[in-house]
């Protein structure tokens, strides 16, 4: 296994990994979510990099590199969504900026049907090539992401580190949350319109 594949492999362990601390409890568990939610997304950026600039694209990678992607984000935004309810058993209230459900289950939607239509791609002997749309996607999935958590975990850092982050995160973690939001749905469309005559054909 190349150095791109074991990188992508990497990713799902990070995911799982990445799950298992944003629900323990202990006094740093998001800020260990965080860090390992962002070497994940490091991964996503250096195991393309790297496969093209050696020249190690593979078959694994063309498969397995989206799929990791996929389950990266959708497994946080479903994971967000759980954190950010209200459990009234705890009096705890929501967070300043949380993930709806149908936020989640939008950016879930979509990249099932992105998925199927490229396996319907496939069976047909059509590869369906990624598009700008769909990149600059999930660079503000990860954002997005990232942002949540760190909103999440700056209240386990020094006091100045707090304040600084405490003014402007809150409306940079919405900001991003909904720009991401607006970026799947769109980048969805655009990408089963331009793609119809695949599906179109079979009905």
């Amino acid at each position: 296994m190349n150095l791109p594949n074991k990188l992508t492999a990497s990713r799902f362990v990070l995911t799982g990994l990445f799950l298992v601390a944003m629900f323990s409890r202990s006094p740093v568990n998001d800020t260990i979510a965080l860090v390992l939610f962002s070497i994940a997304g490091l991964t996503d950026y250096f195991d393309g990099k790297i496969a093209r600039e050696r020249k190690l694209i593979t078959n694994f990678g063309i498969l397995m590199d989206p799929l990791a992607d996929k389950i990266l984000t959708c497994s946080a935004f479903i994971a967000l969504v759980e954190r950010g309810r209200f459990d009234p058993g705890t009096g705890s209230a929501l967070p300043a900026v949380h993930v709806e459900a149908w936020m989640a289950v939008l950016i879930v939607a979509r990249e099932l049907a992105i998925t199927g239509l490229r396996l319907l791609a496939a069976s047909k002997g059509v590869t369906l090539a990624a598009e700008r749309f769909g990149k600059h996607k999930t660079i503000s999935q990860i954002t997005a992401v990232i942002a949540l958590l760190v909103l999440d975990a700056h209240v386990e850092w020094w006091p100045w580190l707090r304040e600084a982050f405490g003014l402007l995160l809150p409306w940079f973690a919405h900001l991003s949350l909904w720009v991401t939001v607006l970026l799947t749905f769109t980048s969805g469309a655009i990408y089963l319109w331009k793609n119809r005559q695949i599906y179109l054909e079979d009905m």
